[in-house]
């Protein structure tokens, strides 16, 4: 069984990806900012990181590449979910080093299927 640690600073959005993710059988790790989420994916090691890119602090993007950089975390696969769904967003969520990209609002379909293409 995967486990996702999940990271968004909107409680409500916390709580719909987690139930997504639990209804789908993931174990679910949920972590309310960035540096939250860069102590818990050191500490758990999840198999997957899915990030808002919107929060206070730093930006999922920032911690995008902070997971990139630290040899403990730089192979976990990194979905952003947003609702910044421009093209230049996007090609900067990938530059700064995630696998993949989904925009809010997404059914648990889109977000499952993300998830599984990500996870080796």
């Amino acid at each position: 069984m995967n486990t996702v640690l999940i990271v968004d600073d909107t409680p409500s959005e916390l709580e719909l990806i987690s139930y997504y993710l639990r209804e789908s059988g993931y174990v679910v790790i949920n972590a309310a900012g960035a540096q939250e989420a860069l102590t818990q994916a050191i500490e758990k090691k999840p198999d997957v990181i899915v990030t808002d890119v919107v929060m206070p602090g730093m930006s999922g993007f920032e911690l995008c590449r902070s997971l990139k950089k630290n040899p403990l975390t730089e192979k976990v696969p990194i979905v952003i979910c947003t609702s910044k769904n421009q093209d230049i967003d996007r090609l900067w969520g990938m530059k700064q080093g995630a696998d993949a990209y989904v925009t809010k609002p997404f059914t648990r379909d889109q977000l499952v299927r993300v998830i599984q293409s990500v996870v080796v």
